[in-house]
């Protein structure tokens, strides 16, 4: 974005044809994509705005923050206010809720835990503009400040590696202390004739037409499929994590996760990741079979002033969420090493 092949999409007339045809490009296009197979100690932040101050503020509800432009974002903010605050960014087409497994590790370990449903995503506003990845920086931002966070450890998967990339390159890293891109899309997941071990544009165009065809059933497809791993021979697959995926893509707006494929896709993170002057921890399967290692981790390393990769051998690109147990003692250790 995984299993036994996924069974056929329902379908009328003459559009079954299109639908299976479509479905099975992109997913056989993806799983055919080539693969190859530092850090800082933690300043504790002075204690954050109490609830009642932030309460008091006019851009603050409950749960919400409400950006420049009206849109609501959606937010969790688990743990003591004045504890060392991790802030997760999920991916395309999910929700804060792909973070459960972190989430709640690190709130036994003492951290500050905060999520947010990126715009028209989960339980955000269903945005029909500023689906873009310069405007997702800004409602970072916008939460950030909000919320008067400092220190902040941003984690980011897939499409939310390249929001943290984006919103540290476009916002700099003052309120931030480390970063860590897992399975992330930086620095460009298009190929290019800069960029030749990127997809073909072709794979997120059939991306666009097999959402439009039918997006509940691609939704089910996904996670059914390459996203966990799921279609790998001997595979052990949780139909309960391909329903929670399916769960918190359908949550969101269809014309927002349309033009998300652009973002994550087309957006060129180089100069963002030369920008980053903090240890940024790069995560990566190497059986990553939507964000491939060879053109995102591999080079993202490259670009980062202060990076430490970290590559599982027979990963999938939904690593947090199969392999938690691995994935988070490797997180702890990154957060709590002197630099």
């Amino acid at each position: 974005m995984t299993s036994p092949q996924a069974p056929p999409a329902s379908a009328t007339g003459n559009n079954m044809s299109m639908k299976s045809v479509t479905r099975r490009f992109v997913l056989e296009g993806l799983a055919s994509a080539p693969a190859i197979g530092g850090a800082v100690s933690i300043v504790m932040q002075p204690t954050p705005a109490t609830a009642e101050e932030i309460r008091g503020t006019s851009q603050m509800t409950a749960q919400f923050v409400t950006t420049a432009d009206g849109t609501e974002i959606f937010y969790k903010d688990w743990g003591p206010k004045n504890a060392q605050p991790i802030l997760f960014h999920h991916g395309w087409p999910l929700s804060a809720d792909d973070w459960d497994a972190q989430m709640m590790f690190f709130l036994a370990k003492g951290y500050r835990v905060l999520a947010h449903d990126r715009r028209g995503h989960g339980r955000s506003t269903q945005t029909f503009d500023g689906n873009e990845m310069d405007t997702y920086a800004d409602d970072v931002k916008a939460l950030v400040e909000a919320l008067d966070l400092q220190n902040v450890i941003h984690v980011g998967h897939s499409t939310g590696g390249g929001e943290v990339a984006r919103y540290l390159g476009r916002h700099g890293t003052a309120r931030a202390s480390k970063a860590v891109l897992l399975g992330a899309v930086p620095p460009l997941m298009v190929k290019t004739a800069a960029n030749p071990g990127g997809l073909p544009l072709e794979v997120f165009d059939g991306f666009r037409e097999t959402f439009l065809a039918n997006r509940s059933q691609f939704f089910h497809d996904i996670p059914a499929g390459p996203f966990y791993g799921f279609n790998r021979p001997g595979a052990v697959v949780s139909q309960g994590i391909v329903d929670n995926w399916w769960r918190q893509g359908m949550m969101g707006g269809a014309k927002a996760h349309y033009d998300c494929i652009k973002a994550f896709s087309q957006t060129d993170f180089t100069e963002d990741l030369k920008k980053i002057d903090i240890p940024v921890l790069v995560m990566h399967g190497d059986d990553d079979q939507i964000v491939p290692i060879g053109a995102s981790a591999l080079e993202s390393i490259k670009l980062l002033p202060k990076g430490t990769l970290k590559v599982y051998e027979g990963l999938p690109h939904g690593l947090a969420t199969t392999h938690p147990d691995i994935v988070n003692p490797d997180l702890l250790e990154f957060f709590v090493q002197p630099a």
